[in-house]
């Protein structure tokens, strides 16, 4: 079977990653991928894919983005992975990528109905032909809160419902496709447009809650995209876990982060109001390790760190 394969190739100190194929197709056949979830990470990954020549289908409930998409040479499908009906008339795809998270503005609808009975539902229609099927989970799946190194051998024990509702959806990738399964735990997501509201909070001073020496871990999502078409295109023989923990190369505590943020937006330095909370991280939280990212999937990080990647995500809120 013809598989993409990626090269790292280093250029002027920037990581390229070029695909090839491992074994050139018998027909003109495009290899295909189909985005359950064409977000702020899924919309990336659909435009990588479409960029090295994959028919690229996106499923979305809105009518809007099914005409952005259309614009942006994907082919818009109309569905909702909670109404297992609309999904009759999903494609068959060489590679499902299922990044779907729950809509905020649907409160009505649970982490579980989404994370968990939507991917059962994909699955069901799904589940028999994909060749690889790629899981978007989080690291929300650790309870450790004593500042704890953890990476993807550590026990998933969460105590929070949502953590808990992804160890069981990460279960049923593993039951059900076995080897074609990939979990992906992504830390943190940041990047353009997603600092947005954080500027106003620091400009006027007022503290954030929770604890400012607690641990954050964070990916650019520009890497988190690299991680995910990696992924989806590497060589599967000798992958072992086929599952990886996707974080940059150094947790930083909340004070230094929103200090390093606060001196980009001009701000005054950050204050913390511990007893208010408003941080999802319990105690100290963890420090992800993100070993087997780069030994396995060869991938270097554009953004190794916040130092180098927040300017890259805010720059075109500064001035």
């Amino acid at each position: 079977m013809s598989r993409w394969r990626c090269r790292s190739r280093k250029r002027k100190k920037r990581d390229t990653c070029e695909f090839e194929w491992v074994v050139p197709p018998v027909s003109d056949a495009k290899p295909s991928g189909l985005v359950v979830g064409c977000g702020y990470l899924g919309y990336r990954v659909a435009r990588a894919w479409r960029d090295l020549g994959w028919t690229v289908s996106a499923v979305t409930r809105s009518d809007k983005r099914a005409a952005e998409f259309s614009d942006q040479d994907l082919a818009p499908l109309l569905a909702d992975v909670t109404q297992p009906d609309s999904l009759a008339s999903l494609p068959e795809a060489d590679v499902v990528l299922f990044a779907v998270g729950r809509d905020r503005e649907r409160t009505s609808q649970s982490m579980r109905e989404v994370s968990l009975d939507g991917l059962e539902n994909v699955l069901d229609v799904l589940g028999e032909t994909t060749t690889r099927f790629i899981f978007i989970s989080s690291t929300g799946v650790y309870a450790q809160s004593d500042g704890d190194r953890v990476n993807e051998d550590s026990p998933t024990q969460p105590i929070r419902e949502n953590g808990q509702v992804l160890v069981e959806a990460e279960a049923l990738v593993r039951s059900r496709l076995g080897t074609r399964g990939y979990v992906l735990r992504l830390a943190g997501l940041y990047g353009p447009g997603r600092l947005i509201s954080r500027r106003e909070t620091l400009v006027s001073g007022t503290p954030l809650g929770g604890r400012p020496d607690a641990w954050l871990n964070l990916i650019h999502v520009d890497d988190a995209a690299r991680a995910v078409v990696t992924a989806s295109t590497i060589e599967a023989d000798g992958l072992e876990n086929r599952m990886w923990l996707i974080c940059d190369d150094r947790p930083v505590r909340r004070e230094e982060f929103f200090g390093r943020l606060a001196e980009l937006f001009e701000a005054p330095p950050p204050t913390f109001d511990v007893a208010r909370g408003g941080s999802r991280i319990d105690g100290l939280g963890k420090r992800c390790q993100n070993a087997r990212l780069r030994k396995e999937l060869g991938l270097e990080l554009l953004y190794p760190d916040f130092e180098t990647g927040l300017p890259a995500a805010i720059g075109d809120q500064l001035g």
